[in-house]
Protein backbone atom coordinates (compact mmCIF):
# COMPACT_ATOMS: atom_id res chain seq x y z
CA UNK A 1 0.00 0.00 0.00
CA UNK A 2 1.48 3.41 -0.85
CA UNK A 3 2.02 5.38 2.15
CA UNK A 4 0.02 8.93 2.69
CA UNK A 5 1.50 11.75 1.18
CA UNK A 6 0.89 15.02 2.98
CA UNK A 7 1.53 18.03 0.73
CA UNK A 8 2.99 20.60 3.63
CA UNK A 9 4.35 23.48 1.60
CA UNK A 10 4.37 26.28 3.37
CA UNK A 11 3.74 28.82 1.16
CA UNK A 12 2.59 27.62 -2.25
CA UNK A 13 2.57 29.83 -5.39
CA UNK A 14 -1.30 30.55 -4.82
CA UNK A 15 -0.39 31.87 -1.40
CA UNK A 16 2.79 33.64 -2.04
CA UNK A 17 0.49 35.56 -4.72
CA UNK A 18 -2.39 36.18 -2.13
CA UNK A 19 0.07 37.26 0.70
CA UNK A 20 1.55 39.71 -1.93
CA UNK A 21 -1.75 40.95 -2.78
CA UNK A 22 -2.41 41.43 0.75
CA UNK A 23 0.99 43.18 1.92
CA UNK A 24 0.17 45.90 -1.33
CA UNK A 25 -3.28 46.58 -0.27
CA UNK A 26 -2.08 46.94 3.24
CA UNK A 27 0.63 49.28 1.83
CA UNK A 28 -1.49 51.30 0.22
CA UNK A 29 -4.09 52.10 2.68
CA UNK A 30 -1.17 53.42 4.78
CA UNK A 31 0.00 55.71 2.50
CA UNK A 32 -0.71 59.66 2.69
CA UNK A 33 -3.36 60.03 0.44
CA UNK A 34 -7.41 59.60 -0.30
CA UNK A 35 -6.76 55.72 0.99
CA UNK A 36 -5.70 56.46 3.80
CA UNK A 37 -8.74 58.96 4.17
CA UNK A 38 -11.12 56.55 3.53
CA UNK A 39 -9.50 53.95 5.95
CA UNK A 40 -10.25 56.57 9.08
CA UNK A 41 -13.37 57.63 7.68
CA UNK A 42 -14.19 53.62 7.90
CA UNK A 43 -12.81 53.18 11.54
CA UNK A 44 -14.72 56.66 12.53
CA UNK A 45 -18.05 55.01 11.25
CA UNK A 46 -17.33 51.80 13.42
CA UNK A 47 -16.68 53.96 16.52
CA UNK A 48 -19.55 55.91 15.60
CA UNK A 49 -22.22 53.03 14.97
CA UNK A 50 -21.20 50.79 18.01
CA UNK A 51 -21.62 53.81 20.39
CA UNK A 52 -25.33 54.32 18.65
CA UNK A 53 -25.66 51.27 19.82
CA UNK A 54 -24.79 51.17 22.83
CA UNK A 55 -27.31 54.02 23.51
CA UNK A 56 -30.09 53.11 21.49
CA UNK A 57 -29.79 49.56 22.82
CA UNK A 58 -30.18 50.62 26.10
CA UNK A 59 -33.51 52.51 25.84
CA UNK A 60 -34.91 50.15 23.74
CA UNK A 61 -34.16 47.32 26.69
CA UNK A 62 -35.82 49.59 28.89
CA UNK A 63 -38.76 50.14 26.59
CA UNK A 64 -39.63 46.39 26.04
CA UNK A 65 -39.59 45.64 29.65
CA UNK A 66 -43.08 47.70 29.44
CA UNK A 67 -44.23 45.90 26.64
CA UNK A 68 -45.67 43.22 28.69
CA UNK A 69 -48.76 42.91 26.50
CA UNK A 70 -47.56 42.07 22.85
CA UNK A 71 -46.79 38.53 21.45
CA UNK A 72 -43.66 36.62 22.41
CA UNK A 73 -42.47 36.80 18.56
CA UNK A 74 -42.93 40.63 18.45
CA UNK A 75 -40.58 40.67 21.84
CA UNK A 76 -38.01 37.58 19.70
CA UNK A 77 -38.05 39.67 17.04
CA UNK A 78 -36.87 43.30 18.87
CA UNK A 79 -34.57 41.30 20.83
CA UNK A 80 -32.82 39.97 17.30
CA UNK A 81 -32.92 43.62 16.10
CA UNK A 82 -31.52 44.97 19.30
CA UNK A 83 -28.33 42.92 19.28
CA UNK A 84 -27.86 43.34 15.64
CA UNK A 85 -28.13 47.29 15.69
CA UNK A 86 -24.22 47.55 15.48
CA UNK A 87 -24.25 46.29 12.13
CA UNK A 88 -27.62 48.05 11.38
CA UNK A 89 -26.42 51.26 12.13
CA UNK A 90 -23.13 51.01 10.44
CA UNK A 91 -24.41 49.80 7.02
CA UNK A 92 -26.95 52.89 7.00
CA UNK A 93 -24.16 55.71 8.30
CA UNK A 94 -21.37 53.87 5.81
CA UNK A 95 -23.84 54.48 2.36
CA UNK A 96 -25.29 57.96 3.48
CA UNK A 97 -21.57 58.66 3.70
CA UNK A 98 -20.74 56.87 0.42
CA UNK A 99 -23.70 58.75 -1.62
CA UNK A 100 -23.03 61.55 -0.20
CA UNK A 101 -19.13 61.47 -0.97
CA UNK A 102 -20.43 60.26 -4.35
CA UNK A 103 -21.91 63.35 -5.32
CA UNK A 104 -18.91 65.94 -3.59
CA UNK A 105 -15.78 64.50 -5.05
CA UNK A 106 -14.55 62.17 -7.16
CA UNK A 107 -15.83 58.57 -6.92
CA UNK A 108 -12.33 56.76 -6.68
CA UNK A 109 -12.00 58.84 -3.44
CA UNK A 110 -14.98 56.92 -1.98
CA UNK A 111 -14.67 53.50 -3.00
CA UNK A 112 -13.44 52.26 0.13
CA UNK A 113 -16.08 53.45 1.99
CA UNK A 114 -18.60 51.97 -0.31
CA UNK A 115 -16.38 48.80 -0.14
CA UNK A 116 -16.62 48.56 3.55
CA UNK A 117 -20.46 49.58 3.39
CA UNK A 118 -21.24 46.51 1.06
CA UNK A 119 -19.33 44.52 3.25
CA UNK A 120 -21.17 46.00 6.26
CA UNK A 121 -24.50 45.45 4.80
CA UNK A 122 -23.77 41.12 3.98
CA UNK A 123 -22.39 41.05 7.17
CA UNK A 124 -25.99 42.07 8.67
CA UNK A 125 -27.82 39.79 6.24
CA UNK A 126 -25.77 37.18 6.97
CA UNK A 127 -26.18 37.71 10.88
CA UNK A 128 -29.95 37.83 10.34
CA UNK A 129 -30.21 34.73 8.52
CA UNK A 130 -28.08 32.66 10.16
CA UNK A 131 -31.25 32.80 13.38
CA UNK A 132 -33.06 29.87 11.31
CA UNK A 133 -30.33 28.00 12.42
CA UNK A 134 -31.50 26.76 16.07
CA UNK A 135 -28.40 25.34 17.44
CA UNK A 136 -26.33 28.73 19.36
CA UNK A 137 -22.88 26.59 18.72
CA UNK A 138 -23.54 25.67 14.68
CA UNK A 139 -25.06 29.18 14.27
CA UNK A 140 -21.88 30.84 15.46
CA UNK A 141 -20.22 28.21 12.94
CA UNK A 142 -22.63 29.18 10.25
CA UNK A 143 -22.03 33.19 10.93
CA UNK A 144 -18.49 33.35 10.95
CA UNK A 145 -17.99 31.14 7.53
CA UNK A 146 -20.29 33.29 6.00
CA UNK A 147 -18.66 36.49 6.73
CA UNK A 148 -14.89 34.89 6.20
CA UNK A 149 -16.74 34.54 2.58
CA UNK A 150 -18.55 37.00 1.87
CA UNK A 151 -15.06 39.75 3.41
CA UNK A 152 -12.93 37.51 0.52
CA UNK A 153 -15.38 37.72 -2.30
CA UNK A 154 -15.66 41.44 -1.75
CA UNK A 155 -12.36 41.79 -1.80
CA UNK A 156 -11.73 40.19 -4.88
CA UNK A 157 -9.40 37.55 -3.29
CA UNK A 158 -11.72 34.53 -2.90
CA UNK A 159 -10.39 32.89 -5.95
CA UNK A 160 -6.78 32.97 -4.77
CA UNK A 161 -7.72 31.83 -1.20
CA UNK A 162 -9.59 28.74 -2.50
CA UNK A 163 -6.87 27.48 -4.96
CA UNK A 164 -4.64 27.72 -1.54
CA UNK A 165 -6.58 25.61 0.58
CA UNK A 166 -7.09 23.14 -2.28
CA UNK A 167 -3.11 22.97 -2.49
CA UNK A 168 -3.19 21.38 1.34
CA UNK A 169 -4.55 17.91 0.32
CA UNK A 170 -3.78 14.50 1.98
CA UNK A 171 -3.39 11.82 -0.78
CA UNK A 172 -3.47 7.91 -0.29
CA UNK A 173 -3.24 6.07 -3.51
CA UNK A 174 -5.74 7.36 -6.11
CA UNK A 175 -7.94 9.30 -3.17
CA UNK A 176 -7.13 12.70 -1.98
CA UNK A 177 -8.63 15.16 -0.28
CA UNK A 178 -8.02 18.81 0.29
CA UNK A 179 -9.25 21.18 3.13
CA UNK A 180 -11.40 22.71 0.25
CA UNK A 181 -13.10 19.34 -0.51
CA UNK A 182 -13.45 18.79 2.74
CA UNK A 183 -14.67 22.43 3.72
CA UNK A 184 -17.14 22.18 0.27
CA UNK A 185 -18.20 18.60 1.92
CA UNK A 186 -19.50 20.15 5.23
CA UNK A 187 -21.49 23.09 3.62
CA UNK A 188 -23.14 20.77 1.25
CA UNK A 189 -24.08 18.52 3.88
CA UNK A 190 -24.83 21.02 6.40
CA UNK A 191 -27.26 22.84 3.68
CA UNK A 192 -28.99 19.01 3.06
CA UNK A 193 -29.26 18.57 6.43
CA UNK A 194 -30.72 21.89 7.22
CA UNK A 195 -33.70 20.76 4.46
CA UNK A 196 -34.09 17.07 5.80
CA UNK A 197 -34.68 18.48 9.10
CA UNK A 198 -37.19 20.99 7.64
CA UNK A 199 -39.06 18.21 5.62
CA UNK A 200 -38.91 15.90 8.35
CA UNK A 201 -40.44 18.49 10.86
CA UNK A 202 -43.21 19.72 8.36
CA UNK A 203 -43.87 15.54 7.53
CA UNK A 204 -43.91 14.81 10.75
CA UNK A 205 -46.57 17.75 11.88
CA UNK A 206 -48.54 16.59 9.03
CA UNK A 207 -48.46 13.28 9.78
CA UNK A 208 -49.70 13.71 13.42
CA UNK A 209 -52.63 15.47 12.23
CA UNK A 210 -53.40 12.23 10.35
CA UNK A 211 -56.48 10.13 12.07
CA UNK A 212 -56.09 7.05 10.17
CA UNK A 213 -53.06 6.09 11.67
CA UNK A 214 -52.70 4.74 15.23
CA UNK A 215 -50.30 6.79 17.21
CA UNK A 216 -47.79 4.01 17.14
CA UNK A 217 -47.82 4.18 13.25
CA UNK A 218 -47.60 7.89 13.39
CA UNK A 219 -44.27 7.37 15.48
CA UNK A 220 -42.88 4.18 13.09
CA UNK A 221 -43.16 6.20 9.82
CA UNK A 222 -41.56 9.39 11.57
CA UNK A 223 -38.67 7.53 12.89
CA UNK A 224 -38.21 6.06 9.33
CA UNK A 225 -38.49 8.75 7.78
CA UNK A 226 -35.88 10.77 9.38
CA UNK A 227 -33.50 8.10 9.08
CA UNK A 228 -34.25 8.23 4.91
CA UNK A 229 -33.47 12.05 4.89
CA UNK A 230 -30.86 11.98 7.02
CA UNK A 231 -28.86 9.24 5.62
CA UNK A 232 -29.96 10.64 2.07
CA UNK A 233 -28.08 14.15 2.73
CA UNK A 234 -25.17 12.64 4.21
CA UNK A 235 -24.60 10.48 1.20
CA UNK A 236 -25.75 12.86 -1.61
CA UNK A 237 -23.39 15.48 0.33
CA UNK A 238 -20.62 13.29 -0.20
CA UNK A 239 -21.51 12.00 -3.72
CA UNK A 240 -21.73 16.21 -4.43
CA UNK A 241 -18.30 16.93 -3.78
CA UNK A 242 -16.80 14.12 -5.25
CA UNK A 243 -16.08 11.56 -2.66
CA UNK A 244 -15.78 7.71 -3.89
CA UNK A 245 -19.04 6.26 -1.51
CA UNK A 246 -17.47 2.56 -2.48
CA UNK A 247 -14.34 3.50 0.22
CA UNK A 248 -16.95 3.86 2.84
CA UNK A 249 -17.54 -0.33 2.76
CA UNK A 250 -14.11 -0.44 4.99
CA UNK A 251 -15.79 2.41 7.19
CA UNK A 252 -19.05 0.42 7.34
CA UNK A 253 -17.86 -2.66 8.21
CA UNK A 254 -15.43 -1.28 11.06
CA UNK A 255 -18.48 0.48 12.72
CA UNK A 256 -20.41 -3.01 12.32
CA UNK A 257 -17.87 -4.66 14.59
CA UNK A 258 -17.91 -1.47 17.21
CA UNK A 259 -21.59 -1.24 17.16
CA UNK A 260 -20.95 -5.51 17.97
CA UNK A 261 -18.43 -5.08 21.02
CA UNK A 262 -19.33 -1.54 22.11
CA UNK A 263 -22.42 -0.05 21.52
CA UNK A 264 -24.72 -3.45 22.33
CA UNK A 265 -27.37 -1.39 24.47
CA UNK A 266 -27.30 1.21 21.97
CA UNK A 267 -28.33 -1.24 18.95
CA UNK A 268 -30.49 -2.99 21.63
CA UNK A 269 -32.52 -0.04 22.47
CA UNK A 270 -32.69 0.61 19.16
CA UNK A 271 -34.03 -2.82 17.28
CA UNK A 272 -36.16 -2.60 20.62
CA UNK A 273 -37.69 0.46 19.66
CA UNK A 274 -38.71 -0.49 16.09
CA UNK A 275 -39.72 -3.83 17.50
CA UNK A 276 -42.36 -1.91 20.02
CA UNK A 277 -43.65 0.22 17.28
CA UNK A 278 -44.18 -2.72 14.77
CA UNK A 279 -45.88 -4.96 17.34
CA UNK A 280 -48.11 -1.89 18.76
CA UNK A 281 -47.98 -3.10 22.36
CA UNK A 282 -46.85 0.22 23.76
CA UNK A 283 -48.35 3.11 22.32
CA UNK A 284 -48.26 7.44 23.12
CA UNK A 285 -51.34 7.32 25.43
CA UNK A 286 -50.86 4.24 27.30
CA UNK A 287 -51.21 3.71 31.16
CA UNK A 288 -48.24 1.50 31.97
CA UNK A 289 -46.70 0.20 35.56
CA UNK A 290 -43.42 -0.93 35.02
CA UNK A 291 -41.85 -2.09 39.08
CA UNK A 292 -42.90 0.74 41.01
CA UNK A 293 -43.13 3.09 37.96
CA UNK A 294 -46.65 3.77 37.05
CA UNK A 295 -47.59 6.34 33.95
CA UNK A 296 -48.68 6.87 30.93
CA UNK A 297 -46.42 7.12 27.87
CA UNK A 298 -45.98 10.69 26.19
CA UNK A 299 -42.77 10.00 23.67
CA UNK A 300 -41.24 6.92 21.94
CA UNK A 301 -37.82 7.55 20.71
CA UNK A 302 -35.16 5.65 19.25
CA UNK A 303 -33.42 4.71 22.84
CA UNK A 304 -36.16 5.17 25.54
CA UNK A 305 -39.82 5.53 26.41
CA UNK A 306 -41.03 8.68 28.70
CA UNK A 307 -43.42 8.21 31.21
CA UNK A 308 -44.99 10.89 32.91
CA UNK A 309 -46.33 10.22 36.56
CA UNK A 310 -49.18 11.87 38.54
CA UNK A 311 -47.16 13.97 40.55
CA UNK A 312 -45.36 15.22 37.29
CA UNK A 313 -41.92 13.08 37.19
CA UNK A 314 -40.83 11.98 33.91
CA UNK A 315 -38.85 8.58 34.07
CA UNK A 316 -37.27 7.52 30.71
CA UNK A 317 -37.41 3.68 30.44
CA UNK A 318 -34.97 2.30 27.95
CA UNK A 319 -36.88 0.20 25.08
CA UNK A 320 -35.08 -2.82 26.02
CA UNK A 321 -36.38 -2.77 29.43
CA UNK A 322 -39.53 -2.63 28.09
CA UNK A 323 -39.18 -6.12 26.02
CA UNK A 324 -37.30 -8.23 28.22
CA UNK A 325 -39.23 -6.66 31.57
CA UNK A 326 -42.44 -7.75 32.72
CA UNK A 327 -45.06 -4.18 31.97
CA UNK A 328 -48.48 -3.92 32.48
CA UNK A 329 -50.21 -1.99 29.89
CA UNK A 330 -53.58 -0.65 31.52
CA UNK A 331 -54.87 0.11 28.45
CA UNK A 332 -53.44 -2.15 25.42
CA UNK A 333 -56.34 -3.82 23.33
CA UNK A 334 -59.20 -1.24 25.31
CA UNK A 335 -59.19 1.57 28.14
CA UNK A 336 -61.35 -0.46 30.66
CA UNK A 337 -59.86 -0.43 34.09
CA UNK A 338 -61.08 -2.37 37.01
CA UNK A 339 -60.89 -1.33 40.59
CA UNK A 340 -61.54 -2.94 43.44
CA UNK A 341 -61.77 -1.53 47.18
CA UNK A 342 -62.84 -2.98 50.27
CA UNK A 343 -64.60 -2.23 53.34
CA UNK A 344 -66.54 -3.52 56.24
CA UNK A 345 -69.63 -2.96 58.48
CA UNK A 346 -70.98 -4.17 61.79
CA UNK A 347 -72.81 -7.91 62.03
CA UNK A 348 -75.92 -5.86 63.04
CA UNK A 349 -76.72 -4.42 59.62
CA UNK A 350 -78.42 -5.85 57.07
CA UNK A 351 -75.92 -7.62 54.48
CA UNK A 352 -78.41 -7.34 51.50
CA UNK A 353 -78.93 -3.88 52.29
CA UNK A 354 -75.01 -3.24 52.61
CA UNK A 355 -74.61 -4.61 49.37
CA UNK A 356 -77.52 -2.72 47.19
CA UNK A 357 -76.62 0.34 49.14
CA UNK A 358 -72.95 0.03 48.11
CA UNK A 359 -73.47 -0.57 44.11
CA UNK A 360 -76.09 2.60 44.39
CA UNK A 361 -73.17 4.63 45.57
CA UNK A 362 -70.23 3.39 43.26
CA UNK A 363 -73.11 3.81 39.94
CA UNK A 364 -73.61 7.52 41.14
CA UNK A 365 -70.31 8.36 41.53
CA UNK A 366 -68.47 10.33 38.06
CA UNK A 367 -65.52 8.54 35.80
CA UNK A 368 -67.63 5.30 37.21
CA UNK A 369 -68.68 2.99 34.07
CA UNK A 370 -72.73 2.31 33.62
CA UNK A 371 -72.09 0.05 30.78
CA UNK A 372 -70.46 -2.36 33.16
CA UNK A 373 -72.30 -1.74 36.75
CA UNK A 374 -70.63 -2.04 40.10
CA UNK A 375 -70.73 -5.24 41.82
CA UNK A 376 -70.48 -6.46 45.62
CA UNK A 377 -69.26 -9.44 47.27
CA UNK A 378 -69.11 -10.66 50.77
CA UNK A 379 -65.73 -11.90 50.96
CA UNK A 380 -65.51 -12.73 54.66
CA UNK A 381 -66.80 -12.68 57.98
CA UNK A 382 -63.83 -10.98 60.24
CA UNK A 383 -63.56 -10.92 64.17
CA UNK A 384 -64.77 -6.86 64.02
CA UNK A 385 -67.16 -7.17 60.75
CA UNK A 386 -68.66 -8.52 57.63
CA UNK A 387 -66.14 -7.85 54.85
CA UNK A 388 -66.71 -6.48 51.44
CA UNK A 389 -65.17 -6.36 48.03
CA UNK A 390 -66.51 -3.61 45.66
CA UNK A 391 -65.70 -4.02 42.16
CA UNK A 392 -66.54 -1.13 39.02
CA UNK A 393 -64.89 -0.14 36.02
CA UNK A 394 -63.33 3.56 34.76
CA UNK A 395 -62.62 3.99 30.93
CA UNK A 396 -59.96 6.76 31.70
CA UNK A 397 -56.84 5.58 33.53
CA UNK A 398 -54.72 8.12 32.59
CA UNK A 399 -57.34 10.61 34.97
CA UNK A 400 -55.54 8.73 37.94
CA UNK A 401 -56.74 5.86 40.03
CA UNK A 402 -56.25 7.33 43.40
CA UNK A 403 -58.75 10.01 43.31
CA UNK A 404 -61.39 7.78 41.59
CA UNK A 405 -60.75 5.01 44.84
CA UNK A 406 -61.25 8.33 47.19
CA UNK A 407 -64.29 9.26 45.79
CA UNK A 408 -66.14 6.32 46.07
CA UNK A 409 -64.78 5.34 49.69
CA UNK A 410 -66.48 9.36 50.00
CA UNK A 411 -69.66 8.19 48.60
CA UNK A 412 -69.89 4.88 50.35
CA UNK A 413 -69.38 6.78 53.82
CA UNK A 414 -72.17 9.55 52.59
CA UNK A 415 -74.27 6.73 51.39
CA UNK A 416 -73.91 4.14 55.20
CA UNK A 417 -74.25 7.33 57.36
CA UNK A 418 -78.04 8.12 55.31
CA UNK A 419 -79.31 4.44 55.96
CA UNK A 420 -77.57 4.12 59.33
CA UNK A 421 -75.25 1.95 58.53
CA UNK A 422 -71.76 1.79 60.48
CA UNK A 423 -68.62 0.54 59.77
CA UNK A 424 -67.46 -1.02 62.77
CA UNK A 425 -63.66 -0.60 64.04
CA UNK A 426 -61.62 -2.82 66.72
CA UNK A 427 -62.67 -2.81 69.88
CA UNK A 428 -60.12 -3.73 73.45
CA UNK A 429 -61.13 -4.31 76.86
CA UNK A 430 -58.93 -2.70 79.10
CA UNK A 431 -58.12 -3.34 83.10
CA UNK A 432 -56.73 -0.80 85.85
CA UNK A 433 -55.07 -2.96 88.44
CA UNK A 434 -54.61 -1.55 92.14
CA UNK A 435 -51.08 -1.62 93.50
CA UNK A 436 -51.94 -4.18 95.84
CA UNK A 437 -53.33 -6.62 92.80
CA UNK A 438 -49.97 -6.02 90.95
CA UNK A 439 -47.73 -7.86 94.16
CA UNK A 440 -46.54 -10.93 92.89
CA UNK A 441 -47.76 -12.91 95.97
CA UNK A 442 -51.37 -11.39 96.20
CA UNK A 443 -54.19 -13.38 94.87
CA UNK A 444 -54.96 -12.93 91.06
CA UNK A 445 -58.86 -12.49 91.71
CA UNK A 446 -61.63 -12.96 94.02
CA UNK A 447 -61.83 -16.64 93.83
CA UNK A 448 -58.79 -17.48 94.76
CA UNK A 449 -59.19 -14.98 98.14
CA UNK A 450 -62.03 -16.87 98.81
CA UNK A 451 -59.81 -20.20 98.72
CA UNK A 452 -57.04 -18.91 100.96
CA UNK A 453 -59.36 -17.87 103.99
CA UNK A 454 -59.42 -15.36 106.42
CA UNK A 455 -55.82 -15.77 107.68
CA UNK A 456 -54.61 -15.66 103.93
CA UNK A 457 -53.61 -19.71 104.25
CA UNK A 458 -54.40 -21.22 101.80
CA UNK A 459 -54.91 -24.85 103.83
CA UNK A 460 -57.44 -23.11 105.96
CA UNK A 461 -61.57 -23.23 105.25
CA UNK A 462 -63.12 -20.74 103.94
CA UNK A 463 -65.32 -19.05 106.04
CA UNK A 464 -69.27 -19.54 105.46
CA UNK A 465 -70.97 -16.08 104.69
CA UNK A 466 -73.45 -15.48 107.66
CA UNK A 467 -76.90 -13.96 107.85
CA UNK A 468 -74.96 -11.13 109.18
Amino acid sequence: MEEAILETIPLTDELARLWSQATLFAGDLLQPGWKLWQLLIVLGLIALAYGLRRIVAERMTHWMRGQTGRPKWQLRALVILRNRLGLVFFAAIAWAVYVTMQQVTWPSRSYLVGLAATIGTAWMIVSFVARLVRNPFLRKIVTWALWIYVTLFYLGIWDETRDALDTVALEIGDFRISILSLLTAVVVIGVLFFFARFLSKTTASRISQNEDLSPSMKVLVVKMLQIVLYAGAFFIGLKAVGFDLTGLAVLSGAIGVGLGFGLQKVVSNLVSGVIILLDKSIKPGDVISLGETFGWVTTLTARYVSITTRDGKEYLIPNEDLITGQVVNWSHSNSFVRLDIYFGTAYGDDPHLVRKVAIEAASGTKRVLSIKPPVCHIVGFGDSSVDYILRFWISDPTDGLTNIRGNVYLALWDAFQEHGISIPFPQREMRVLNPEELRTDAPRSAAERAAQGPAGDPDGPAREPGPG
